[in-house]
């Protein structure tokens, strides 16, 4: 499995969790649309900065993380991270929509 692969189906599972896992107190059916797709943006660039972030430390090799921290590396986490958005955004936008609690 390619690493753009794996980026969109956790772009697609982090989508697919926030839709069917319940939250407490309904705080995440609350947020606006927008503020929901947000979310999701910093989590996934949150991921993709620590690869780096992790990779440059040198610790990546230990852990099996085919990143380097190089140009290279971090044109391959971009790319990945974008591909993670799209498919990320594709599933929200055909997940199902909860409602908020009362």
């Amino acid at each position: 499995m390619s690493a753009d692969l794996l980026a969109m189906y956790s772009g697609v599972v982090l989508s697919l969790a926030f839709a069917y896992i319940p939250s407490a107190d309904g705080k995440w059916a609350a947020l606006s649309a927008t503020a929901k797709r947000l979310v999701m943006l910093a989590l996934l660039l949150l991921v993709a900065l620590a690869a780096v972030g992790i990779a440059c430390a040198g610790l990546g090799a230990d852990i099996g993380l085919a990143v380097t921290c190089d140009r290279l590396g971090v044109v391959g986490v971009l790319q990945a991270f974008v591909l993670a958005v799209i498919a990320n955004q594709s599933a929200y936008s055909i997940a199902p929509k909860s409602a908020a609690k009362s």
